[in-house]
């Protein structure tokens, strides 16, 4: 069993932190200060995005949700979205399968 205490990993703004990839997953931690973002993207794979603490507005399109602790996001293959720390922000991003079929190694 592989497990980390999220809340307190060491991820520095701006260098997020494989903690797992492997054939079927790829788990990545985000520290996203307080009025910052990821612009607006996109990933191959099927996303989860986790708040682990803090808070963020998920955008796509002109629909926006804004989540705390606990709060889970699900996104398609392709799917575009922005996401943007209103807090200080730790969030876990799970992308499956990894990596995806037409994503270049």
């Amino acid at each position: 069993m592989d497990s980390w205490d999220v809340s307190s990993l060491e991820v520095k703004p701006h260098h997020p932190e494989v903690l797992r990839s492997d054939d079927a997953t790829r788990a990545i931690a985000l520290n996203l200060p307080a009025g910052e973002r990821l612009q607006e993207h996109e990933t191959h794979e099927r996303a989860y995005l986790v708040v682990v603490a803090g808070e963020v507005e998920v955008s796509q399109g002109s629909d926006t949700e804004t989540g705390s602790a606990g709060f889970l996001a699900h996104f398609e293959p392709h799917e575009r979205r922005e996401v943007r720390a209103t807090k200080d922000s730790r969030i876990i991003l799970l992308l499956s399968p990894y990596p995806a079929p037409g994503r270049q190694s």
